[in-house]
């Protein structure tokens, strides 16, 4: 599927329009997706305009997955590894 060329203000709209509207079964698809289009920012300053988008959803991702892992340790019988 070939994507259209966005202009850096539509790419760092994409990557916030993510940030707001991700969930917990879709972070690391649309994380995945955000660091695409941060590497298709041509420079450094539009770059470090989406840091605050790209930070935030590096933690979701983070929090969300110890809930996962815990959830899932909490399920096993006593004494399973």
């Amino acid at each position: 599927m070939k994507l259209p060329m966005l202009s850096s203000a539509d790419t760092l709209a994409e990557i916030r329009r993510l940030y707001f509207t991700t969930t917990r079964e879709r972070i690391d698809q649309d994380l995945a997706r955000a660091l695409d289009l941060l590497k298709s920012l041509p420079s450094e300053e539009e770059r470090e305009r989406a840091t605050v988008y790209m930070e935030g959803l590096a933690q979701m991702r983070s929090e969300w997955g110890r809930t996962a892992k815990r959830r899932k340790s909490r399920n096993r019988p006593a004494g399973a590894k």
